[in-house]
């Protein structure tokens, strides 16, 4: 039998191979998603390259190529708007079209896809431009407006409005004449700031000035705080390690001193340090204080993150309790390529606050990405500080510098799991890393996560100590379904 074929009109034909093209089409977009969601996932090998586990980029901001220290979100009506301080350098500002010191970048990111630069306040404007930085940046809403506060250079901190993100006003200077200005604290509830800096008259570079910045325009001061030691007039040695930062919470404040060695954190009452002597006289320092935790010398307490009302799941209702009190103590990383004391985030028990116990801690295997190889610092540096119900209790976010930032379960503090991280991928902004070994000099790039923060929507924020940028993250796999658990 004789087959016949039968030719297929014009039409018919075209709209086969259209449909064919298309299937072809979608199938190849699906392979590159499933491609794209493995990389994702998968570590990458190629230093240099963005690796991630359970955590993907949603987008990212250039920071005009400035180094950036402290992010912080704030809501402000239906935008989400991101400050960004910066240490030294005089980058070029593409809105004013000029060079200008570092200062605070203000960021809008209700799109977090799509984080747009408003406006950067150029930092100390009384020195030059080539010292400029503005470190660190605190926010609050106060009758009805919007106020920053943020360091201005090594000597002053200050208050701006920035009701419109877009045209910050200046304020008023909280205070002048400091030595080394450093992370603050400001309750947005009752005014009460922390400011952090070195009063030439103490015997530290970084000690505690507290401000009622209520009525923003006029700073009211309070008092003078810091450890026994550091007082004027103090012959006590050797003198005790400079504050980094506080946080307040409650009729707490949790203080960490050292950074990087001679750690120590301060558990205080809040209302006896308020309503206490001001005198700063050994008695009088320590009215406030509750605990202390003196840490080995060589780890130092640089944040103190306080997860309080902790559910241990694998304890019994017995004498004791299940559920206890904790702060994430972070030991900050400086030294190049590894060549320091190895250096860790501790989970210290509270829950007896007059003697505060580590009872875990938590680090990066070097080797799981070589790092100790890969150039600049290599260690934690700092945590979240939002108390977001998402994560609070949950999951905390810990900045690691070179390896990135690490999404950290601690629902059960005593064994704490890594769940997630996300190292970005060096650009032609990232700076190098310079270190000198035996007079040579070696230069490597790579990016150095500064900072962490999260908002109320779960978006995580890093920015990069090597000019690289600001990131913005979600979590994915299973750390997504941590955060969602109700």
């Amino acid at each position: 039998m004789r087959q016949t074929l039968t030719k297929k009109k014009p039409a018919e034909t075209g709209n086969r191979r259209a449909r064919q093209f298309l299937s072809g089409f979608i199938v190849c977009l699906l392979l590159v998603g499933v491609m794209v969601q493995v990389q994702a996932q998968q570590p990458l090998e190629e230093p240099g390259q963005a690796q991630s586990k359970n955590m993907r980029l949603v987008g990212f901001n250039d920071l005009q190529g400035r180094s950036a220290y402290h992010p912080v979100i704030h809501r402000q009506g239906q935008r989400w708007i991101v400050y960004v301080g910066t240490r030294v350098g005089t980058p070029f500002n593409p809105l004013t079209k000029v060079r200008e010191g570092n200062g605070t970048l203000i960021i809008d990111v209700t799109d977090p896809r799509n984080p747009t630069t408003l406006f950067h306040i150029p930092g100390d404007r009384q020195q030059p431009a080539d010292t400029s930085k503005a470190q660190m940046v605190r926010t609050c809403d106060i009758g009805g407006q919007t106020f920053l506060l943020r360091s201005s250079g090594s000597s002053s901190h200050e208050i701006w409005n920035v009701t419109d993100p877009s045209r910050p006003q200046f304020v008023s200077t909280v205070v002048d004449g400091l030595t080394d200005t450093h992370k603050n604290w400001w309750e947005c509830d009752t005014g009460i700031a922390y400011i952090v800096g070195g009063d030439p008259a103490w015997r530290t570079n970084r000690m505690t000035k507290v401000f009622d910045l209520s009525d923003p325009a006029h700073p009211v001061f309070i008092r003078d705080f810091g450890l026994v030691g550091q007082e004027p007039g103090s012959t006590v040695e050797p003198v005790p390690p400079p504050l980094h930062g506080p946080i307040a919470v409650a009729n707490r404040i949790y203080f960490a001193y050292g950074t990087n060695l001679d750690g120590v954190l301060q558990i205080v009452d809040r209302e006896r340090l308020l309503k206490g002597d001001p005198a700063p006289t050994p008695e009088n320092l320590l009215f406030p204080q509750v605990g202390r935790l003196d840490m080995a010398s060589s780890w130092g307490g640089h944040t103190s993150f306080p997860v309080l009302g902790v559910e241990i799941p694998d304890f019994t209702d017995n004498l004791f309790g299940r559920v206890r009190d904790f702060v994430v103590l972070v030991s900050e990383a400086i030294g190049y390529e590894c060549r320091e004391f190895r250096h860790a985030v501790f989970l210290v028990d509270i829950t007896e606050e007059s003697k505060p116990f580590s009872v875990a801690n938590f680090q990066v295997p070097e080797s799981s990405g070589n790092f100790c190889q890969r150039g600049g610092r290599f260690g934690p540096h700092a945590s979240n500080e939002s108390f977001t119900s998402i994560y609070y209790k949950r999951i905390v976010f810990i900045s690691y510098r070179n390896a990135g930032v690490r999404a950290v379960d601690i629902r059960d503090p005593f064994p704490p799991e890594e769940m997630g991280f996300f190292i970005p991928a060096v650009t032609e902004k990232t700076t190098p890393s310079c270190i000198t070994i035996d007079g040579q000099e070696r230069c490597k790039t790579t990016t150095e996560t500064d900072n962490v923060e999260v908002d109320d929507r779960g978006f995580i924020y890093i920015v990069d100590r090597a000019s690289t940028g600001l990131h913005i993250l979600e979590l994915t796999g299973s750390a997504r379904n941590i955060a969602q658990r109700d």
